[in-house]
């Protein structure tokens, strides 16, 4: 798998923390639209990022998170690395509830980055 920069690294993860329970939540959509707008302020063509991501089988979800974990931890900084935990457990509760899939790739996230 080819290293990705850090935004687009923070799209595949936030688009796997989204989908692992099973349902993409209208809340979770709008979170991520908003991190698309931060993170790319001018038009960018994520068709075959989105591909990517649909096309993996349940059972490789946490191998790609850890890929894309390990992308954003490498061109980011410590602040960008909390601020986006911070973000991606907005994600996971805007639906009003977090399952055990979401927990999971949450907490193996902060274990990656060393965050408590």
């Amino acid at each position: 798998m080819q290293k990705s920069n850090k935004s687009i690294a923070g799209y595949h993860l936030l688009m796997i923390l989204s989908s692992v329970d099973g349902e993409f939540a209208p809340e979770e959509g709008i979170l991520i639209q908003q991190y698309l707008s931060e993170e790319f302020p001018f038009r960018v063509n994520l068709d075959n990022e989105l591909e990517t991501i649909a096309l993996l089988k349940p059972e490789e979800w946490k191998d790609h998170f850890e890929f894309h974990g390990r992308c954003f931890l490498d061109d980011s900084t410590q602040d960008e690395r909390e601020k986006f935990v911070q973000f991606a457990k907005t994600l996971i509760k805007a639906d009003n509830k977090v399952t055990d899939e979401e927990h999971t790739f949450y907490t193996l996230l902060k274990n990656l980055w060393n965050i408590k």
